[in-house]
Formats: structure tokens, sequence, C-alpha cells
């Protein structure tokens, strides 16, 4: 008799899995109205890779990353050439001034990866530093999206466990981005 009256008042409770948008594909583009939910899930990668400000972000970071594979590529060209010449000067030269010249040959290489290896360290602090920029950027206009659908708290979709697709903002919170922060280029 209990389990009856509970699922009695289950039923209406449970009615807005059956309604607009729970059978949907979390990634289908489908034009709707933004859910009126308290709670609602977002995907914070997919905002900023799919964003233009990410999109910015990773076009900068692949052609600043082709430029440091060029340059390493040149660095090693040059190295190896100047290998081959220590070598050569190693037939002719006493031990003691090859060994001077290979050390210094040696600490020039042990400096060249150091600083190279700095370089790719600073373009990935380049991408911490420009997802900061932009989580700054899209905390008011994600509150803005709260209010307008009377949210109390957005959570990070992969956090849930089971969510209905129709609470996820995440497109909604894309096009709003893109509307009020664009690339994050001044």
């Amino acid at each position: 008799m209990r389990l009856n009256r509970f699922i009695i008042c289950l039923i209406p409770a449970l009615s807005f899995l059956t309604g607009p948008g729970f059978s949907q594909q979390a990634n289908a583009p489908v034009a709707r109205t933004v859910v009126q939910s308290p709670i609602l899930t977002i995907d914070s990668d997919r905002i900023f890779n799919e964003s233009a400000f990410g999109l910015r972000v990773a076009a900068e970071l692949e052609a600043k990353g082709a430029e440091l594979s060029a340059e390493n590529r040149k660095i090693e060209s040059d190295l190896e050439v100047e290998e081959e010449q220590l070598t050569v000067q190693r037939k002719v030269l006493t031990a003691e001034a090859f060994r001077e010249l290979a050390d210094a040959f040696d600490e020039k290489v042990q400096q060249t990866r150091r600083e190279q290896a700095a370089k790719g360290r600073a373009l990935n602090d380049l991408v911490d530093q420009e997802r900061e920029v932009f989580l700054n950027a899209a905390g008011p206009v994600l509150e803005e999206l709260m209010r307008d659908t009377g949210a109390a708290v957005i959570l990070e979709r992969r956090s849930v466990f089971v969510s209905a697709n129709a609470i996820d903002i995440t497109n909604e919170a894309i096009a709003r981005l893109d509307a009020s922060v664009g690339s994050g280029e001044n």
C-alpha cells in the first residue's frame, strides 16, 4: 500500500523526464529556449575549446608551437654540424684541447635544451593564463545565465552521475560568451 502511494506521488514529479529535450543527444544542436531549472550542468572544456576565445587561443598556441618546433629543428641541425666539426678536429687536437672543446659543446647542448624546454613550458603556461582570463570573463555571463534560468547552481557535467540533457547549458553558454567576450582580442 505504501509503495503504491509512493509511485503515485512520484509519477507527477518525474513527468519532466518525458518533456522536450530529455531524449535529445547532449551535443545535438537544438533550437530551444533556455530551460528553467534550479540545477544546470555545463561542460567547461567544451565552453573553452569551442568558444571564439578558446579557438583563438588554440590557433595562437598551434602557431607558436610550430615556430618552436621549427626553431628546435634548426638548432638540432646546427648542433649536428658543430658536432661533426668537433669530430674532425679531434684528429688534429691534443686530448686536452679536444676535451675542453667537447666539454664546452656539451655545456652548450645542455643549456640549449634547458632554454627550449623553458619555451615549451611557457607555451603551457600561456594556455593556463588564457584559460584563467577566460574563466574570469565567463563568470558574469554564467551568473546572468543562472539568473535567466532561475538556477541556484551550475555543476560541471562530468561531475554529475546522471542528468537530463535539458539542463545542459553548454551550447547557450558558448553562444553568450561569443557574443559578450568574443575571441578576447582587443
